[in-house]
């Protein structure tokens, strides 16, 4: 789970009053590494532009979370996936995922037949893929 999905579901249990406020400070600074945690157990987070959240600050008790700045793993490499132009049979799918992946298209091109011949879904996924993921600049 990532931090911004931890740092929510204690918001929500807190907000739902399962957890009092010392318990949610003390869970957001584990969760956060110790940062952000002051001698009292109080809490006070700098939203990006510049409005303090926390129990002290006039913002407090407001639905906004803090999210990552950089997104996750997962996303950036999903958000970096783009259709081959020069590695490709059709539409340059396998191509670009071969080289977001590191594998070898036609290992790719291979899964596809098999997704087509164990469960009938290797074209339809394919064409989903063709027509949602943007191709290579």
């Amino acid at each position: 789970m990532s931090d911004s999905e931890e740092l929510n579901r204690l918001a929500d249990l807190h907000q739902r009053g399962i957890l009092s406020d010392e318990e949610f400070a003390k869970a957001k600074a584990r969760v956060l590494g110790g940062e952000g945690a002051s001698a009292s157990g109080a809490w006070t987070a700098t939203g990006p532009d510049g409005t303090a959240y926390g129990p002290g600050s006039a913002t407090h008790g407001s639905a906004r979370y803090a999210t990552p700045q950089g997104g996750a793993p997962a996303v950036n490499a999903i958000n970096a996936l783009r259709r081959s132009r020069d590695d490709r049979w059709l539409g340059g799918v396998c191509g670009g995922i071969a080289r977001l992946t590191g594998i070898a298209s036609w290992f790719w091109r291979i899964v596809f037949v098999g997704l087509t011949l164990c469960a009938g879904v290797g074209p339809l996924l394919y064409l989903l893929m063709w027509i949602f993921i943007p191709l290579e600049d």
